[in-house]
């Protein structure tokens, strides 16, 4: 299992890892913008959402790697102490789902834990103490 911080941005995610990957002398490893995501899994989304950050992954050392994206209007802006979810990377959907199902108890669930276009199992949650998390397993 890795933990990694996940930050959430107001449409300025691309300058801070920009910002990052000069300050950790590290490159990006991934990143999506929501106008990749499939036609059917995209909400009406303005062009200035289109070309906002949907993923951005840079590595950095022993297994960390710092993550984001932004905030879009279908969703609204994120306030400051909302901005930051742990992420898990879980070793398998049993595991994934343990984890979710323990951690969502008296929390909120922002998004079910399900397989993903991105060929991942994913969910979103807050737990009942206003944590946010991020559980994932790759396929």
């Amino acid at each position: 299992m890795t933990l990694n911080p996940y930050l959430v941005f107001n449409g300025n995610c691309e300058a801070a890892f920009q910002l990052y990957t000069a300050v950790f002398e590290k490159p990006i490893a991934q990143i999506s913008r929501f106008g990749d995501m499939p036609n059917n899994d995209q909400p009406q989304l303005t062009l200035e959402d289109q070309n906002r950050i949907m993923h951005v992954s840079l590595p950095l050392e022993n297994g960390v790697t710092l993550m984001g994206s932004d905030t879009n209007s279908t969703v609204g802006a994120v306030n400051f102490g909302d901005n930051i979810s742990i992420s898990i990377n879980t070793t398998s959907v049993e595991m994934a789902d343990r984890l979710f199902n323990g951690l969502s108890k008296g929390g909120t669930v922002k998004m079910p834990i399900q397989k993903t276009f991105w060929n991942a199992y994913f969910g979103m949650l807050t737990d009942a103490f206003g944590i946010n998390w991020m559980i994932n397993f790759d396929y």
